[in-house]
């Protein structure tokens, strides 16, 4: 299928632990950065669903728990090296092959269908928009390209993920 590989079901083919490569390039400054880690992506460590309401104001049921993305890795920009981590939650979609994608607090971040192994999500923060491309390689490996533009930032971030065994 050219270089897209379909996803079935996205929160099955994300879950269990990858390792991450970001690399941060600031195209006003010529400023790059490296992010190095690992994403593990399970359920919650209560066993709670993650938004019980959301599921049902959308005709959802909440039994699906959905994923929670934790990050966590090392972060350098300008030669300084810092300790980084970041939680994402990811919600089960309208199908198999969609999910929510909400920051960690619950607020909305982007829609994610991979049916065709790629997807463009926009969202908007403030006056900067962020557009991301996702595509799936296949099963052991998927990236996402965040370009982001506005009055605050010029930014491109690349991040390659691998399946770890």
């Amino acid at each position: 299928m050219g270089e897209f590989w379909p996803v079935e079901d996205v929160l099955a083919y994300l879950a269990g632990n990858w390792r991450v490569e970001r690399t941060v390039r600031d195209l006003a400054s010529g400023a790059e950065g490296r992010f190095t880690g690992t994403t593990v992506f399970g359920p919650p460590d209560d066993g709670e669903p993650l938004d019980d309401n959301e599921a049902l104001n959308e005709g959802r049921s909440p039994d699906g728990c959905g994923l929670l993305h934790r990050e966590s890795g090392t972060f350098v920009w300008q030669g300084v090296a810092r300790p980084a981590e970041r939680t994402l939650r990811f919600l089960p979609g309208h199908g198999p092959g969609t999910a929510l994608v909400r920051f960690s607090d619950g607020r909305p971040f982007h829609d994610l269908d991979l049916t065709s192994g790629h997807c463009v999500a926009d969202h908007p923060c403030a006056a900067d928009l962020y557009r991301g491309e996702f595509t799936v390689r296949d099963e052991d490996h998927w990236r996402s390209v965040w370009r982001v533009r506005g009055p605050a930032k010029d930014l491109v971030l690349t991040t390659g993920y691998t399946r770890l065994s």
